[in-house]
């Protein structure tokens, strides 16, 4: 624990500070009497069996409510009545035809939305983009809560607060820059966003109408509830709000229930139990020596034991000095080993950085702690990720050159085996560009550029210097530049010493991540050489079966061409075939209560039924026809019902095949004159031909 001082401001009216003193409504979350600063004095450590233990060095944290700050200096009750979301609140009150004041779900609405808005901004802003895990998930729960306030308060079904980041960059623009740098990056990522969530939303009622539906009583079961979110994202309190709107209720007990079994399960597939360090020499400084050595004699200064089920038992190690690179900048942890003066060898299985602290890790504990050890870098593993991440440089300044300067990295991945680079860009990068780009890295790779790297350099002098800084990337006063002729990085990783180490740059992919991101992965080195290795032993398989070709392009597109024109002779007879079938089949119609009615099983495909429903379909007012055919081990079933029957006796065909595809186990739907069912039980399709009878009996 640690002690702590507030300050409160009470911003009453003089009636109501004489009727009860301030001081008794601190902490009493009376709205007009609020904590504005705090003061925490941090000098203790809890350690894992609950006591408490003095730090070496304290500290001050101080936290400032900056909006609470405005709504007292600007003498409003309210933070949402300062300068700082009235304009927010405005263009919502523009865009939605809704007035802020009036009635308190529209109000709430809007203020959820203001202030979401915010949020999402500043983190998309600051490099953080939506995603289904980690900080990511919590930008995308905020953005998705805030749609749904605009969808059922607001009434608003298509996309709207990507609108508001215009006033927004506008309003904080001069004090956050980089909300106006970013400004089309922000809108374009809020705006995918809203466009997925409200299709969810969409699918969600359709689902949510289908539970409705089948419950039998007047309480919603919690667990279909709980599917509902889990699967589409969709907010409980939006599904209690129109289940109410029904007349219905929610089982919030049996809800809560299946979130809480669902927490247990995450997290005990990631509890870990971490004991305390056991310290063996007391030494905070531990020195990276990995830029110029893969060995190194080291002390070993502390280590502690860390349990999880996916890991098992794990060892941390720490050491006085270490030439293990720790994950970080993109790039993985190297690995290696420890050994003693004995020989006994510990495996280093990860390195990662945690507080400032190198930390090895280690399925074993060293027998001899206490002794020296060298310590030994995988030289493969180095040099294969050093040479992925000085690609992911030289793609960066391909990317600048070729795209334009709008391109900005928003994230890598370095592994030994390749290498995956995220940036801006507005539009898909085509395939004359991407050759453009790998014929533009591998250039500096054959022009055999050296590393200058530079060390401790001031951050302006680098920056005037030329280097290129990462937005959102926190940098010290003093930084490392890595020089590959004209590109030029502030970076902490690990590089190859030459350009021409990486041998070769091979682009396999290009996608889109996100609205305006876009994602390049790619290989180097061994990882090459493997992939042109496969690709020669593909191409004299393939080359193998043209008959050892000379020009097996040629030949392939001449099987290819021959293909085609077999296939269009087969759909021609199919179609032949059909017409002939059709004829025979208006022999077989039965007259029952004033219907012409068929039910058999063809040797057709799909298409064929659908041509033989359509041409008996098109001759006849009174059709109820069912065909089945059996394709590959599976059953199919295709109904057609003239559309007059379908308007005089009721009849629908997506219901007729519903209900038939239960004798194939299986299922369809359609439209109320044509409908197909598929299913994987073959021989269930006789039955289903006696019960079409029922339906026009």
């Amino acid at each position: 624990m640690c002690p702590c001082s507030e300050i409160h401001v009470d911003i009453r009216s003089a009636e109501e500070k004489a009727k009860i003193s301030g001081k008794d409504l601190v902490n009493k979350d009376h709205p007009q009497v609020v904590e504005i600063w705090n003061l925490v004095f941090i000098q203790y450590n809890r350690k894992a069996n609950g006591s408490l233990e003095t730090l070496p060095n304290k500290h001050i944290d101080t936290g400032m409510g900056f909006e609470r700050l405005c709504m007292v200096l600007q003498g409003v009750q309210s933070n949402y009545d300062t300068d700082v979301f009235t304009p927010i609140i405005r263009e919502i009150e523009t865009i939605s035809n809704k007035t802020y004041g009036n009635t308190n779900k529209v109000d709430v609405a809007i203020r959820v939305i203001a202030d979401h808005v915010r949020a999402v901004a500043f983190s998309i802003a600051d490099g953080q983009l939506p995603s289904n895990t980690g900080a990511g998930y919590v930008i995308r729960r905020i953005l998705r809560r805030a749609v749904r306030y605009g969808f059922t308060f607001l009434d608003k079904k298509e996309p709207f607060i990507y609108r508001l980041v215009d006033v927004l960059s506008k309003r904080m623009g001069d004090a956050f820059p980089e909300i106006k740098s970013q400004k089309q990056l922000i809108e374009n990522v809020i705006k995918e966003e809203e466009q997925s969530f409200l299709r969810t939303l969409d699918q969600g009622l359709i689902l949510l109408n289908r539970i409705v539906e089948e419950t039998k009583n007047s309480t919603v079961s919690g667990e279909k509830a709980f599917e509902l979110y889990d699967t589409y994202g969709f907010p409980i309190d939006l599904t209690a709000l129109i289940l109410s709107e029904r007349g219905l209720k929610l089982d919030e007990k049996g809800f809560e229930n299946e979130l809480q079994k669902q927490k247990d399960r995450s997290r005990a597939a990631s509890e870990m139990l971490t004991d305390d360090w056991t310290i063996l020499i007391d030494d905070a400084e531990e020195e990276f020596v990995g830029y110029d050595t893969l060995e190194a004699n080291v002390k070993l200064t502390r280590y502690r034991k860390v349990t999880s089920k996916k890991e098992g038992d794990m060892y941390q190690l720490v050491f006085n000095l270490t030439p293990f690179y720790p994950e970080g900048g993109g790039q993985v942890g190297d690995k290696g080993y420890l050994e003693d003066v004995r020989g006994d060898v510990v495996y280093i299985l990860d390195t990662k950085k945690e507080n400032n602290v190198i930390i090895h890790f280690a399925k074993n504990l060293p027998k001899h702690i206490n002794e020296p050890f060298k310590a030994v870098v995988s030289d493969e593993h180095r040099n294969l990720s050093a040479s992925n991440h000085t690609a992911t440089h030289l793609l960066h300044q391909a990317l600048r050159t070729i795209l334009g300067d709008h391109v900005e990295q928003k994230g890598s991945l370095v592994k030994p085996n390749a290498l995956r680079f995220d940036f801006s860009h507005f539009a898909k990068v085509s395939p004359e560009q991407l050759q453009e780009i790998e014929d533009f890295v591998n250039a500096r790779i054959e022009g055999k550029l050296p590393l200058q790297e530079n060390r401790n350099v001031p951050m302006e002098q680098a920056l005037e210097e030329g280097a290129m800084a990462l937005f959102g990337e926190k940098y010290g006063d003093t930084v490392r530049t890595v020089r590959f002729g004209k590109s030029i990085e502030l970076c902490g990783g690990i590089h190859v010493n030459n350009t021409s180490d990486i041998w070769y740059f091979k682009i396999i992919s290009e996608s889109a991540v996100a609205a305006g991101i876009r994602r390049i992965e790619a290989i180097t080195n061994k990882a090459v050489r493997d992939f042109y290795s496969e690709n020669n032993r593909v191409y004299s398989k393939m080359k193998a079966l043209l008959n050892n070709a000379k020009e097996p392009a040629k030949a392939l597109k001449n099987l290819q061409d021959e293909n085609a024109e077999l296939k269009k002779q087969i759909e021609g007879l199919l179609k032949d075939k059909a017409g002939t079938i059709k004829n025979e089949l208006k022999q077989e119609l039965n007259d029952i209560n004033g219907i012409k009615f068929l039910a058999k099983k063809l040797d057709l495909d799909a298409g064929g039924l659908k041509d033989v429903a359509f041409e008996l379909g098109s001759q006849f007012k009174n059709l109820f026809l069912l065909l089945a055919t059996e394709q590959n081990g599976k059953a199919l079933l295709s109904c057609y019902i003239s559309k007059e029957l379908v308007a005089s006796k009721d009849l629908n065909a997506g219901q007729v095949v519903r209900e038939l595809g239960k004798h194939i186990q299986g299922g369809g739907g359609g439209q109320p004159f044509f409908a197909t069912a598929g299913g994987k039980n073959p021989s269930g399709i006789s039955d289903a031909l006696e019960a079409a009878k029922e339906f026009v009996k």
